[in-house]
């Protein structure tokens, strides 16, 4: 196999791409997870890949120990690692065995972070505003925390996949899987807003379909809804760190602390398995606990 870093990475996201079907937000994963391997095989003087041994990824994996990061982090790298070689040895037969070797890290057990009910109260009550800006904002927040869906579903969604007369939204997950979600009265009034005077005036210099825009019209970003987010947390004077996921994990733990059953979260999550929905369960016993051991007279 004579292809260079470059070529066997291109060749290896179309195949990801097209023939897997993965999401542009799962390719770019990839992507990044193994330009940063390809670029520390530079940094060790290899420049075939012929050339990479077991070591060498143990190496590779020993540095992020090192650096601290976190285990589903590491884990996500070797997996993109040993899809990447399995994909050389089918098409090239490159020699993948030493990256068959390499082990997962025990994933860490941490309760996701999400906001109180009271705490999102304030992050709403204290970002309302009549400005282009704020409208656009609220519209923003407001469907993220009704639908739980992800940033990277949210910012694929065109303007085609609302259907206002349901109340209802057509987003786009992982594995290119369709889903519909329900989105209640607040969210209907501030995407209505947002749609009717907001859009069309930044819009003027623009032709595209997507749903949320930026200040200049442009298709809004992944980047670009967390330092809007960023920005609500500041205006709310919160001192806490936000990020879009804590959306979604607030979707999601309120709803089963209001008596929503299992089934049903998972549905809304698009969790392809009951497993990623139950840590929210694990989630409203914590904050039932906390509760009862907070009031209880004999607690």
């Amino acid at each position: 196999m004579f292809l260079t870093f470059a070529e066997s990475l291109d060749k290896f996201l179309k195949y990801i791409q097209l023939e897997k079907n993965f999401s542009v937000h799962t390719v770019r994963e990839y992507e990044f997870d193994l330009n940063d391997f390809l670029n520390f095989l530079k940094s060790e003087g290899i420049s075939n890949l012929e050339e990479v041994e077991y070591i060498h990824a143990r190496i590779y994996v020993t540095k992020h120990y090192d650096e601290q990061k976190a285990r589903n982090s590491i884990s996500r790298k070797i997996s993109s690692i040993r899809s990447f070689f399995k994909y050389l040895n089918r098409e090239f037969n490159l020699d993948d065995s030493s990256f068959r070797s390499l082990y997962h890290p025990k994933k860490e057990k941490r309760l996701p972070n999400f906001f109180y009910e009271e705490e999102l109260s304030q992050l709403f009550e204290r970002n309302i505003g009549a400005d282009d800006k704020s409208v656009r904002n609220m519209a923003l927040l407001e469907l993220l925390y009704a639908t739980g869906i992800r940033v990277s579903e949210c910012t694929e969604i065109d303007m085609q996949d609302i259907d206002f007369h349901y109340s209802i939204i057509r987003v786009m997950g992982k594995g290119r899987k369709e889903r519909i979600i329900p989105f209640g009265q607040y969210a209907h009034e501030a995407l209505s807003i947002y749609l009717e005077t907001v859009r069309p005036k930044l819009m003027k210099n623009q032709n595209h379909k997507k749903l949320f825009v930026n200040m200049r019209g442009g298709e809004l970003t992944p980047r670009g809804v967390r330092y809007i987010l960023d920005d609500m947390i500041k205006n709310a004077s919160m001192h806490t760190k936000i990020y879009p996921h804590m959306l979604r994990h607030s979707f999601a733990t309120h709803l089963l602390n209001q008596g929503a059953d299992l089934r049903t979260v998972q549905e809304l999550l698009g969790h392809a398995s009951l497993s990623s929905t139950q840590v929210y369960t694990h989630v409203t016993k914590e904050h039932l606990r906390n509760t009862y051991m907070n009031t209880h007279p004999r607690a």
